[in-house]
């Protein structure tokens, strides 16, 4: 039902989608960006299930719990500990990157600056996890603009993060937030 809910909104709202994973991307993290909006998941789930991407995204463990986990699981919510790291939890990025183990094919959709706030420094961890697991990261967005869900570059981690950071971050530059002063991309302001 709640799919049906989000395709009506997407489909009401004039969203078209655009781009698509090559076929021999099986498994990838997949940036969502610009993320200014509850509604960005939205448009971002409906948008890749038309492009027959079938994904998976992170969520506080919190929200998984009832009621609001009947409604966000069947979306494809993987509940991660954001708490302070004890000593027998493994660190997030090693959580992740595990979860590529043993899967012929898994997308993982990450929010690089890890809130709907405009920061001076996006998170890190998706570019390691993506490192880890020996995945690449495609570059997914939301164009409010044009209303466009779609996938952009595919980018494979070289080992130098900030040339890689600096690649992603021109590209998102170029993508209108619904919010734009919302969402900032460090390297290009």
């Amino acid at each position: 039902m709640i799919r049906f809910i989000f395709w009506l909104i997407y489909t009401l709202n004039g969203w078209k989608v655009k781009g698509q994973l090559p076929p021999d991307v099986k498994k990838c993290v997949m940036l969502a960006a610009p993320h200014t909006s509850n509604f960005d998941l939205v448009y971002a789930l409906v948008g890749l299930k038309k492009l027959h991407v079938k994904v998976r995204f992170t969520i506080k463990k919190e929200w998984l719990r009832f009621p609001f986990g009947m409604f966000i699981k069947p979306l494809g919510a993987i509940g991660i500990d954001r708490g302070p790291k004890k000593d027998d939890r493994i660190s997030m990025v090693d959580a992740m990157a595990d979860l590529f183990k043993g899967k012929d094919e898994l997308t993982i959709l990450v929010t690089p600056e890890g809130t709907r706030k405009n920061v001076k420094k996006w998170k890190s961890g998706f570019y390691y996890v993506a490192e880890k697991a020996n995945v690449p990261i495609a570059l997914g967005y939301l164009d409010y603009k044009n209303k466009i869900s779609g996938i952009g570059p595919i980018i494979y981690p070289s080992g130098d993060y900030e040339k890689d950071l600096r690649q992603i971050q021109e590209f998102y530059a170029t993508i209108p937030a619904k919010f734009p002063d919302k969402f900032g991309v460090p390297w290009v302001d």
